[in-house]
């Protein structure tokens, strides 16, 4: 027995700071190797991001795309995950510090760190934003978007102002790029076939959906022949698509945008930012403690090989480093480097002392959908639009998911989403803090306050 625990001290320890993708892979490609890994998460699962939008528009419900960590690795014994939250890294002793959800404390001990922090919103100097205007980056992020979608149309059904009904059912969504394209689609759906039978005293399909970016284009990173497909059928759809504008201000009732023309003030009681991320705080900690930079985003710098500069024993994947060929933060490139990271460190721990060969991203290629039935996609140099797009991205984000469970259960709610269907089971509003009750009274009586006055913060409330 004596035996055995000193062979298990010495085995190889291997801590690694979040359950993303990069994270999730990084352990993955441990398997088999020789090693003990602690996986250290602030949340209890792992989120497939690229389809939150989908549980803000109420097609798919969190649980299809954020299996529990310790189910997802269950089957790997080498592996243990621990829900917590890292304070500090000391690179010299080589402990990670951190604390449990009860506050506890913890020191972990490592022999190689690898951390995959992610990324969040950045709203370029305006923190103060987010508050009128989130984003999507957690589950939580996409539930309360759902209750501000969803109760924007409660309030205009009960509302008897005209001005106010309007700005109600009046969405702006800042950001054209994959996820703003994607959100401003699954709304225009929303407002014009899944919503209109639903209400009697509003018409949902006179909803605005506004989608706002300062680029030129939408989907810039795409083939201009994908962008152009994109923005003919957002229009077609009903979105207004406004280029070359930027957001000046952002507050509860209205979002003011400079572009060519001017400054013009939009009413609007729901935005949602797709514009910007900003690297997780740990890329900074990391960035202090090796006297390394990092980049406008937060990014923190990292060597061909993932690894710190002058550190053999961190490495860092994923949104929040950055490379020298410059790669886009999206999920594969984490994955892949993930996968990458994990046989390094079981090569170096087995023994393997040879210079690894630098990391390189094999790019499969971009996709995004904008309704059902429509998407764009570029994959190997192939660039698809249409029925054919969508179906390809239908393959690719399904096996991207975590369960056969997982899968078909998202698969069977995109059959209902279609247009043919147009239903979406998942449309509750979470109920968090209480409404505005004198701004009820005012504009609705009594009676239509205490139908409300349940409402929470996730619903905007009414201009004073």
């Amino acid at each position: 027995m004596a035996t055995a625990e000193h062979d298990q001290q010495k085995r190889h320890k291997v801590v690694i700071v979040g359950g993303g993708f990069g994270g999730v892979q990084t352990a993955k490609a441990l398997r088999r190797a020789d090693v003990d890994i602690t996986l250290i998460d602030r949340t209890n699962h792992h989120l497939f991001q690229p389809l939150l939008y989908q549980v803000a528009t109420g097609i798919l419900s969190p649980g299809l795309i954020a299996p529990a960590l310790r189910r997802v690795l269950k089957t790997q014994r080498n592996v243990r995950t621990l829900l917590a939250e890292v304070g500090d890294i000391d690179l010299e002793r080589k402990v990670v510090h951190a604390a449990a959800p009860d506050g506890q404390h913890m020191d972990l001990d490592y022999d190689t760190l690898v951390v995959a922090g992610g990324a969040t919103h950045a709203y370029f100097g305006h923190d103060e934003w987010a508050e009128h205007a989130p984003g999507m980056k957690t589950i939580e992020d996409a539930r309360m978007l759902r209750s501000r979608i969803l109760g924007a149309y409660e309030l205009a059904e009960v509302s008897r102002d005209p001005a106010e009904r309007e700005a109600y059912m009046t969405f702006v969504v800042v950001g054209a790029g994959p996820t703003g394209v994607e959100l401003a689609g699954q709304l225009s759906e929303l407002a014009r076939y899944v919503l209109p039978r639903e209400y009697r005293s509003i018409d949902t399909r006179e909803a605005k959906i506004i989608l706002l970016d300062g680029a030129p284009t939408v989907l810039p990173p795409f083939a201009k022949k994908l962008q152009r497909y994109t923005h003919r059928t957002l229009e077609d759809k009903g979105v207004d698509v406004r280029l070359n504008s930027m957001a000046t201000h952002i507050d509860a009732d209205s979002i003011t945008v400079r572009n060519p023309k001017g400054e013009e003030r939009i009413v609007a009681r729901t935005k949602v930012w797709a514009a910007g991320v900003q690297a997780s705080p740990l890329a900074a900690m990391l960035a202090k403690a090796t006297g390394t930079e990092v980049d406008r985003a937060g990014r923190l710098a990292v060597d061909p090989d993932c690894s710190l500069p002058g550190r053999r024993d961190v490495y860092a994947v994923g949104d929040m480093v950055s490379t020298i060929d410059r790669l886009p933060g999206v999920a594969q490139v984490a994955m892949q480097q993930g996968t990458y990271v994990g046989k390094l460190i079981a090569a170096r721990s087995s023994g393997d002392d040879t210079t690894p060969a630098p990391f390189k991203y094999f790019d499969k290629g971009s996709m995004a959908t904008i309704g059902a039935r429509e998407a764009v996609a570029d994959a190997f140099g192939v660039k698809v639009t249409g029925w054919l797009g969508y179906l390809m991205w239908c393959y690719v984000h399904v096996m991207f998911l975590i369960g056969w469970g997982n899968r078909f259960g998202t698969l069977y709610n995109w059959v209902r989403s279609l247009r043919y269907a147009r239903n979406r089971g998942h449309r509750l509003i979470s109920v968090q803090a209480s409404y505005d009750e004198s701004i009820a009274a005012e504009h609705h009586g009594a009676a239509e306050q205490r139908s409300t006055e349940d409402f929470g913060r996730d619903i905007p409330k009414a201009a004073s």
